[in-house]
């Protein structure tokens, strides 16, 4: 078995359906399977697993 790829903020919003804007908004949060990359004065960029976030996104619809 391989290890889910991770993949672009592009991709993951695309995936979810919501803009890239948001699902941003949505990682600084805190939402699982979003993952920041860079740390101190460098901008972060994040990188995303497609089934934790769907996870994390069919928990909050459950609520």
């Amino acid at each position: 078995m391989t290890p889910e790829p991770f993949v672009s903020a592009e991709v993951a919003a695309k995936f979810i359906g919501v803009s890239r804007r948001f699902l941003l908004s949505l990682a600084r949060k805190g939402i699982a399977g979003a993952y920041a990359i860079g740390v101190g004065d460098f901008r972060k960029r994040w990188i995303f697993r497609l089934s934790e976030l769907e996870g994390a996104i069919a928990g909050r619809m459950r609520r």
